[in-house]
Formats: structure tokens, sequence, C-alpha cells
């Protein structure tokens, strides 16, 4: 039976990450759920289980009157790397598995006045959490890192996103 559900979760995880890489299903999905990101311009530039990188882009849409990408945008995309990881890993999973983000704490060191990139490779610590909660039945946080870098590779801001995973009860049948 666990071998069932690990194929099952693997096959669930394989197929987020199919949709999310996926350029014209991906703003579709955006539209749908989560239209702010689409408006901003949010693209997954690259995801696996190990890692996720988000561009943002600096435009009229994600300007702040500094001539830079507004913080809340920035935010966004710190958000989505860490959260697509998450996501893949939860998607379809038995029992179910609620995510929540807990807390943010971010620090800016540049302009982001272009193309920016967040990537998180928090993956692997994500997983093993989120196996936590389900194992032990009690919720788990992880406090995941994403780096944005402009197009010349110099770190523009840090985010650090607190999840937390709860696993639901399952429904006993009679």
């Amino acid at each position: 039976m666990e071998k069932t559900n690990e194929k099952a979760a693997a096959e669930n995880t394989a197929a987020f990450f199919s949709l999310i890489n996926h350029p014209v299903k991906f703003r579709l999905y955006l539209l749908k759920k989560l239209p702010a990101g689409y408006f901003s311009g949010l693209k997954i530039v690259k995801a696996d289980v190990a890692s996720c990188t988000v561009s943002i882009p600096f435009k009229w849409f994600t300007k702040n009157p500094f001539r830079s990408t507004y913080f809340a945008c920035l935010s966004m995309a710190a958000e989505m790397s860490t959260g697509v990881l998450a996501m893949a890993q939860v998607r379809g999973r038995k029992p179910a598995v609620s995510m929540l983000v807990t807390g943010i704490e971010g620090k800016f060191y540049k302009k982001a006045t272009g193309l920016t990139f967040f990537q998180c490779e928090d993956g692997e610590a994500i997983r093993n959490v989120i196996g936590a909660a389900v194992s032990s039945g009690t919720p788990q946080e992880i406090k995941a890192h994403s780096i944005g870098k402009n197009d010349r590779g110099e770190v523009v801001a840090e985010f650090w996103i607190t999840w937390s995973f709860k696993a639901k009860p399952q429904m006993t049948q009679i």
C-alpha cells in the first residue's frame, strides 16, 4: 500500500511540473487561480523537485513611484518560487495536506529595474517536512529561502517564506 501511495505521489508531482513548465498552460493557470501573477507577468523559468526559478519583469503594472519593481511584486515572485515546490508535493496526496504561508521576511539590496529571477533550492527539505506532517499527524513548518537576482547576477532581494503543512484527517469508512 505504501509503495502504491509513493508511486501515485511521484506521478502527481510529475504531472504538476509538466503543467507548471508549460508556458501556455501555466499562463492559463495563473489567469484562473492567481490573476495578480498573470497581470504582473510572473513566469516559471525552471521548476523540478529540487528547485524553482520564477521571473518577474519591471513594467508598468509592477513599477513603483521610485522607478523600480514594487516590493509586493518581488514578494509574489519569491513566494511562488517556494510555493511551487510545496504544491508539487501536496497535489493529489493521500491523506490530503493543507499548506499555508504563516510568515514572510525580506531584505532588499538593490533597486529591481529589470527582469528579476527568484530561485528557491529547498525542494528536498520541503518534501521532507511534508512527509513529517503526514507521518506524525502534527503540523510542521519550514522557512524556505528564495534569492532574487537581476539579469547581471546581482542579488536584488532575499526572502524567507514560512510555510505550514498539516495532514487533513482521513474519513474512516463504516
